[in-house]
């Protein structure tokens, strides 16, 4: 079992016993760098036998064991204590408590090391000691330095209570008194550009800044009460893991972005966290509000082939570590995608309808219009109204959607795709940006640039419902090959385009019957690639697995055109298999049938926590709730359709226009708290009105 702690860009993994055992992927990482390769407890020279950890918080966990001296395993009255905190570095109170009628005279060790390795390093089983390492002991201390390519870096580890310190690690020889304890702290810093650790010995946890920050976040965010044991349990496991994934900018503490999962992918990613804070607005507009200012000052501005920059476009991924700049094209932020551009402008009118102020959006229009050029100018290749992606190098990703690997576009007989491809759901996404200008346009009473973004809207629905549709298979095409030929996989991405608005109503029926069908639906969501397709693998990452987010966004498309029972199945097997994995939905899992395996199997690699499976309750509890805000015209559409299982739910401080909705459902009965300026719209709407359909 591995343990893992998070906080902003900091994460922690070990084992049960709380030891970071060298030569795997266990460790103490900041900046995509590992701190610690080796942090083992020994008592007389022997491992602590673990009994149980206590994660308290997705930052702090008490790791309990029992000592075992000279092998002693009956009987045992020494019970160790590692109580861990972890905020750019680690503190670690170590407590030995000795529950017998005599004195333990013990020789307690910590064994520490640091390999400095980068991140993805660690992640590929690649680790190379390279560069000079070298140590330097005081008293208390043990300093690790690192120098490579230019780079430096040291950390610094201090141990308390009168510790022997050599270059290993520390050593105390202690007396432990009858039915009495001996305790000592060990705190561990990155010493180089002045980062100050959040947890610091002889320091109040309580009111360490990951405390004070985590608490705020949960005092501000919905409550949700229900019988419904699996929605409660994901309500509560999601709110907290998407409060430990969010990152703070220092130049810019008024913005909060998001990470986008641990253990490797502890930053910031343009699609994960515009998908992210979307799925996430009924919790926290705030969140949003920050990805789209931090995403807009990193937007691209010059045409970079090492990196895919180019002018407009919105950046994929930022990093630290050095090895991964080099598989950046020697840079630290990577601009691949063809998804996140036509998002960021779609999240922006979004958040207009959340009520964002005017000013924010004024501010932010300009960017969202850099958007929409490069949609045209760059994301366009052809000019056939499509847009399409080729690496502009051999450092680019080979497929540029949310399924980035690279075997992602297959053809039904297991052929690969050949660029420049155009992705169906990243079609959606274009068709719902140019909505969402439309609507800014509106808003601000320019007639006429609303009326030419509708156009384009309505050029590319027609256009689209004509190419990707394949009539014979009675499914869309899972995106256009180099060649302009659909590639006829089935896939979950045509989910997205439901969610979008860019099917026509009489091809949605089959659309929700294909999705729903058994070669798509394996009891738990719908699988990335279906069972008859020549490439399906359910243990693969992007061809038959399952992946929460993408049922989410599915299950918010089949709700929109008006497939309640469908929305109601994807929304039952994803938190059912979020009850089956301890309460909290991981990256994916395997697409194995329900029927078949009763229990969801994990995929190896999975990130967890991950953002946007964090985020997934709460778009399915927005689905649920109907919920559909248009601040700017003083309504709100709420009509909850709710299954049958929820006979009750209770939702508390939904947060809009500056004001907190209660909202009760109990059985067909529905109550809602008084809002000052809004008016609450209970009556149903034509399914091209739902969700982003306001754009229209």
């Amino acid at each position: 079992m591995t343990v893992t702690l998070v906080e902003e860009s900091t994460f922690c993994l070990s084992g049960r016993s709380g030891d970071v055992q060298p030569g795997g992927a266990q460790g103490l990482f900041l900046l995509d760098t590992r701190l610690l390769s080796r942090f083992q407890l020994t008592i007389d020279g022997e491992p602590a036998d673990p009994l149980t950890v206590a994660i308290r918080q997705p930052f702090a966990a008490t790791f309990v064991a029992r000592a075992r001296p000279q092998g002693l395993v009956i009987d045992t009255s020494l019970l160790v204590l590692r109580h861990r905190y972890i905020g750019l570095g680690m503190r670690e109170d170590l407590v030995v408590r000795n529950a017998g009628t005599a004195p333990a005279k013990l020789r307690v060790e910590l064994a520490v090391d640091a390999d400095f390795a980068d991140l993805f390093s660690v992640k590929e089983a690649r680790v190379a000691l390279v560069g000079e390492h070298a140590r330097e002991i005081t008293d208390s201390e043990l300093r690790l330095r690192h120098r490579h390519a230019g780079s430096d870096r040291e950390v610094t580890v201090r141990f308390g209570g009168g510790a022997a310190v050599d270059a290993t690690g520390a050593a105390w020889e202690v007396t432990v008194p009858a039915q009495g304890e001996w305790t000592t702290c060990v705190q561990v810093e990155l010493t180089e550009h002045a980062i100050e650790p959040r947890y610091r010995c002889g320091e109040p946890v309580t009111q360490a800044a990951p405390a004070l920050r985590h608490a705020a976040w949960l005092r501000e965010v919905p409550l949700v009460d229900t019988a419904y044991a699996p929605l409660h349990t994901a309500m509560s496991t999601s709110l907290t893991d998407l409060g430990a994934l969010r990152l703070s900018d220092p130049a810019h503490p008024d913005r909060t972005t998001v990470a986008a999962g641990a253990p490797w992918f502890m930053t910031l990613f343009g699609r994960d966290s515009l998908l992210t804070s979307y799925m996430a607005l009924i919790a926290s507009p705030d969140l949003a509000r920050g990805v789209l200012e931090t995403l807009a000052g990193l937007q691209g501005s010059v045409v970079d082939p090492l990196t895919d920059e180019e002018p407009g476009r919105i950046m994929h991924e930022v990093r630290a570590g050095h090895s991964t700049w080099a598989a950046l094209g020697e840079r630290n932020v990577y601009y691949g995608s063809a998804d996140a551009t036509p998002l960021f402008v779609i999240l922006l009118g979004e958040l207009h309808r959340w009520g964002l102020a005017s000013d924010v959006v004024d501010r932010l229009l300009p960017h969202a219009d850099r958007a929409l050029d490069w949609i045209s100018d760059y994301g366009d290749r052809d000019g056939d109204g499509y847009v399409e992606y080729a690496r502009s190098s051999e450092h680019g990703l080979i497929n540029q959607g949310w399924k980035d690997s690279h075997d992602s576009v297959p053809f039904a007989d297991g052929r690969l795709a050949e660029p420049p491809i155009a992705l169906c759901e990243v079609q959606g996404y274009v068709y719902a940006a140019y909505l969402a200008r439309a609507y800014l346009a509106q808003e601000a009473g320019d007639v006429e640039t609303a009326a030419h973004w509708r156009q384009r809207a309505a050029a590319l629905k027609t256009a689209f419902n004509r190419d990707f549709w394949m009539a014979d298979r009675g499914w869309y095409a899972l995106a256009l090959d180099g060649d302009k030929r659909p590639v006829d996989g089935l896939a979950s991405n045509m989910g997205h385009c439901l969610w979008s608005g860019i099917v026509d109503l009489d091809k949605a029926p089959a659309v929700a019957a294909r999705l729903m069908s058994p070669e798509m639906f394996c009891g738990w969501g719908v699988r990335t690639l279906a069972t008859s397709m020549a490439t399906y693998n359910p243990l693969s990452y992007h061809c038959g697995s399952v992946w929460p987010h993408d049922n989410a966004i599915i299950a918010a498309g089949l709700m929109r055109y008006g497939f309640v029972h469908e929305a109601h199945q994807v929304i039952r097997g994803m938190l059912a298999a979020g009850c089956a994995s301890g309460g909290r939905l991981p990256e994916l899992f395997g697409g194995l049938d329900r029927t078949e395996i009763p229990v969801p199997v994990p995929y190896p690699a999975s990130c967890s926590p991950q953002a946007w499976s964090a985020a997934t309750p709460l778009q399915f509890l927005r689905t649920l709730l109907r919920f559909d805000p248009w601040v700017p015209h003083g309504k709100i559409w709420l009509v909850p359709a709710l299954p049958d299982e929820i006979t009750r739910l209770a939702v508390t401080r939904i947060p809009i226009a500056g004001q907190r909705l209660d909202v009760l459902v109990d059985g067909g009965d529905v109550k809602l708290s008084a809002l000052r300026g809004l008016e609450v719209i209970r009556r149903p709407r034509p399914p091209l009105t739902a969700a982003l359909g306001l754009f229209i």
